[in-house]
């Protein structure tokens, strides 16, 4: 370390020498003024980080698909509530019943490990793509992605390209730029009213919802978390934009510790662009392909250059390849200069494997929780069946020689149709049931049933059954829905006898 330091001073010390020596061979009595100037850091972007990113609109083949799945998206987040299946909303989670439609399906509280497991398994798919294509899901599906280019759409319509913005933005305050600003600002607000009204109509029926927010007649909880939402779409999609993806969104934090050699992510030839510079079309140059157009910073939704390398900021939405294809095309140049690609395309390294071990390794844990999951779905049942003893009397001996035990079924019709259910009893002694083997329960209620089970004492008292004398014997409640009968449920318990 020392030697390092002294090594620096020796530096430090020449240059002032040869710079004392150089004033004084230039005059004799005055020195040259020296005027700092300070470096410009390799990752200063011409948009700032301190200024609001213009972004400049785009077309091309990425970014038709990045608007067709975007539309995707927020077209079938506005229509799901409101579609109806067998006479209720199809999706709905209702938190007030505490359960979850979708379409045909019902899932109640204890069904939630599937639930969990299908979160899960999108958590791995989520890494397993990212581990391929990179963060393909920010820039074409991250809803934050969509709705920022919905209000940017919507404010390049009234405001004007990103050039009129930028100098609507420096312009004094007249009629025209309140106008285009009040414009602007409630068709946003529209825009984030009906995107609250559409996510809680997740959770209270959309029927409801819209009446009574657009009526103003809706229930003050109601109409809290519908404006909560709202304005936190507003905030998130017209003031913060990038600022979510750059400090708030975890995902773009540790995104780089699933990228390897092989993720294809968008990234900048250097080999081929440098050394950059601009010159006029069909020019003869010794210059590389980069014309310095500096339309892949312009199109940026948050304002990095790609060309610095790769950077947490990127979202991979393809909109720097576009600009750049199109700068290619015009002059003559080969295309993707930009573009999708790896560490290893970049290197030429064509006898690197196609996969690491990651991705198998990703790739085998979506296989076993996706086995986990239809497992969990077949041993699903629609009837949920709890058995309770009496606690009082663990039995009863009649006057017409009969030992009878207590019992209440809750049975739980966890389907969205009525079902009609039978009892059946089964064991180790000649059981009956006192009282009707039927009953019926209305789509997603419980209803809790008393019966008494009866046996003969002298089928008792002759032993006939396994372990008689032992005090209890093993008895089974099977339930079975008479309209399908392999839709059944089992519980068993115990048959006290003296």
């Amino acid at each position: 370390m020392s030697k390092t330091n002294n090594l620096a001073d020796s530096d430090l010390l020449s240059t002032n020498s040869k710079r004392d020596e150089f004033s004084i061979k230039t005059n004799t009595h005055e020195s040259i003024a020296i005027k700092q100037i300070p470096s410009r850091s390799p990752n200063t972007q011409p948009n700032a980080r301190n200024t609001k990113i213009h972004i400049r609109e785009q077309k091309g083949f990425f970014q038709r698909i990045r608007t067709g799945l975007n539309s995707l998206l927020v077209v079938l987040f506005f229509l799901m509530p409101l579609i109806q299946y067998q006479g209720r909303q199809a999706v709905l989670f209702d938190l007030e019943e505490q359960n979850f439609f979708f379409f045909g399906t019902t899932l109640w509280p204890q069904d939630f490990t599937l639930l969990a497991w299908i979160l899960i398994t999108a958590a791995f798919l989520l890494f397993f793509i990212t581990t391929f294509l990179g963060r393909v899901w920010c820039g074409y599906l991250c809803p934050q992605t969509a709705w920022t280019f919905i209000f940017v759409w919507v404010e390049n319509k009234i405001e004007g390209n990103r050039n009129k913005r930028r100098t609507l933005d420096k312009a004094p305050w007249n009629k025209n730029k309140i106008i285009k600003r009040v414009s602007k600002h409630l068709i946003w607000g529209i825009i984030a009213l009906f995107t609250g009204c559409g996510f809680i109509a997740y959770f209270v029926p959309a029927q409801t919802v819209y009446p009574q927010i657009f009526s103003v007649n809706a229930s003050f909880l109601l109409t809290a978390w519908v404006w909560f939402f709202a304005i936190c779409t507003y905030v998130n999609a017209s003031l913060m934009r990038e600022m979510v993806c750059l400090h708030l969104c975890p995902y773009a934090r540790f995104q780089s510790s699933m990228f390897d050699a092989n993720t294809i992510t968008v990234a900048y030839d250097a080999t081929r662009g440098e050394s950059r510079g601009p010159r006029k079309r069909k020019q003869e140059t010794n210059l590389g392909d980069c014309v310095d157009c500096n339309l892949c910073v312009d199109v940026c939704p948050t304002g990095i250059d790609i060309r610095n390398g790769l950077q947490y900021e990127c979202i991979n939405c393809g909109a720097c390849v576009d600009a750049c294809n199109q700068t290619m095309d015009k002059f003559g140049y080969q295309k993707n200069l930009i573009g999708y690609r790896s560490d290893n395309d970049l290197a030429g390294n064509k006898n690197a494997p196609l996969k690491s071990l990651k991705f198998s390794g990703y790739g085998i844990c979506i296989l076993i929780m996706l086995a986990v999951i239809s497992a969990d779905i077949y041993l699903k049942k629609d009837i949920q069946l709890n058995v309770i003893r009496d606690r009082m009397n663990l039995y009863r001996e009649t006057l017409d020689d009969k030992i009878e035990n207590s019992f209440t079924l809750k049975i739980r019709n966890k389907t969205q149709e009525k079902k009609i259910y039978q009892i059946n009893i089964t064991g180790d002694m000649d059981y009956r049931l006192n009282g009707s083997r039927f009953v019926t329960v209305e789509a997603g209620e419980q209803v809790t049933h008393p019966i008494t089970v009866v046996i003969d004492s002298t089928f008792y008292a002759t032993g006939m059954g396994t372990d008689s004398h032992a005090g209890h014997a093993n008895i089974s409640f099977k339930i079975v829905d008479i309209s399908l009968t392999s839709n059944q449920v089992s519980q068993e318990s115990n048959f006290f006898t003296p």
